[in-house]
């Protein structure tokens, strides 16, 4: 997307995209756009700027809020949306879901984190709306690619370390590194405890956790009617009560209060008490039929399986799921070993396959699955629901993993209407 200024320079316009650039449009060099250097200049261009350049263009002062982990980015960034709104501030908040201000929705999802242009662009849309605060789901690509540089954080947040596109960091090591970059230097900065793969500077460094002794400490909890734990603080102590359910919802909602709390200093008593608010994010463990009872959730590396199956014991899960396509295969069959370990039932099916065939991706998430004693594989995803929820018993729940609230499914370079809730409602209501 092409930008165009305000005072006065030698160009009126500018971007990170060579095919818009002329004599009147400065290139923006990035990790990406660097490649395209010499196109830009035959098109006319004679000003290349880097991201040192772009705060002459673009207003970044207002508090920003950075958000990094393998799980729980999506779930916490939106809880802490949340309760700045309740408390009554104007905040912005872009990630997984698209961009938002102020409640509604402003921009469809591209890329968790945006590229550096559009990223300071969209910072400066939020502070020319008043915006308060300014929360970001950050990726491990944004780490890696810099889409970051130049931005300063108010204060960055950890949930966990478990794995994911190892298609792209080519090791784990390699994707740990990436993420603990992140909380490198002394910005304020908020660290899961409990996790054993964060490694960060001490410099203005808080902690949460449920098990370690932490800054922000989760001292008793229940799972019963959602979640309700008790937070400490310092010398505060304050109730939260959840519609949301699952043992690692409990780091999501501690980092979210904590967060609002270093950032407002807030009593934690309001802060919790807008906690129950929160009604919890579309496709992230969400109930989409109580009778028969199926729910659909986002989780599509082994851990999030894990954690996501487990936060149903002890009830008799049904497991349906697949592996994306061009992505990190090295996790298929470690998807399988965790959906084998929790669920009665599995069928494993298409997710997005796009360029590589789909029976392949199945066949290699099958091979994690072991001897257990009740899998199925389906290659059509519509076919593999409707079979799931015929078979599916009075005691048993229906979980639908890997797309949560994704509308489309790629196959092959193209994009096809298929939204797994609807699809469930839809068979649902043929079966009336």
């Amino acid at each position: 997307m092409r930008f165009e200024v305000q005072g006065d320079f030698p160009y009126r316009f500018i971007s990170a995209d060579s095919r818009e650039c002329d004599p009147q449009t400065a290139f923006v060099i990035d990790w990406y756009s660097e490649r395209f250097i010499e196109d830009a200049r035959s098109r006319g261009t004679t000003v290349f700027l880097r991201a040192g350049d772009l705060a002459q263009h673009f207003d970044l002062s207002l508090p920003i809020v950075g958000i990094t982990g393998t799980n729980g980015k999506t779930t916490t960034a939106a809880l802490i949306y949340s309760i700045l709104l309740d408390l009554g501030f104007s905040v912005a908040m872009q990630g997984t879901r698209g961009f938002f201000i102020n409640g509604d929705r402003v921009a469809a999802h591209h890329l968790t984190t945006p590229m550096l242009i559009d990223n300071y662009a969209r910072i400066d849309r939020a502070k020319k709306a008043g915006c308060d605060f300014f929360i970001t789901e950050v990726s491990s690509h944004a780490i890696a690619q810099e889409r970051l540089a130049g931005i300063d954080y108010a204060l960055k947040i950890h949930t966990n370390i478990t794995g994911d596109h190892l298609d792209f960091h080519k090791s784990f090591d390699e994707y740990r590194r990436v993420k603990n970059s992140f909380f490198a230097d002394a910005t304020l900065k908020l660290i899961n405890k409990d996790d054993a793969q964060i490694e960060y500077s001490l410099a203005n460094a808080r902690t949460y956790a449920i098990e370690a002794n932490a800054t922000f400490k989760l001292e008793a909890y229940s799972p019963n009617d959602g979640l309700s734990g008790v937070i400490g603080f310092g010398g505060e102590r304050a109730i939260f009560h959840s519609s949301l359910v699952g043992y690692f919802n409990l780091y999501n909602i501690t980092a979210g209060i904590a967060a609002v709390k270093l950032l407002t200093d807030k009593p934690l008593e309001a802060i919790c008490e807008c906690v129950q608010n929160f009604g919890g994010v579309a496709g992230r463990m969400e109930i989409v039929s109580s009778e028969p009872t199926v729910i659909v959730d986002f989780a599509h590396t082994p851990d999030g399986i894990d954690k996501a199956l487990s936060a149903l014991y002890p009830q008799r899960i049904v497991a349906l799921f697949g592996a994306g396509g061009d992505r990190d295969k090295t996790k298929r069959p470690l998807m399988g070993r965790a959906a084998a370990k929790h669920a009665a039932r599995i069928y494993i099916t298409s997710d997005n396959p796009r360029s590589e065939e789909p029976q392949t991706i199945i066949d290699e998430v099958r091979s994690g699955c072991g001897a257990h004693p009740d899998q199925h594989s389906i290659v059509n995803r519509k076919e593999a629901i409707k079979e799931a929820l015929a078979s599916l018993k009075d005691d048993e729940v229906l979980v639908i993993l890997g797309k949560g609230d994704e509308i489309t499914q790629e196959i092959r370079g193209q994009y096809y209407p298929f939204d797994d809730r609807e699809v469930v409602r839809e068979l649902l209501e043929e079966a009336l």
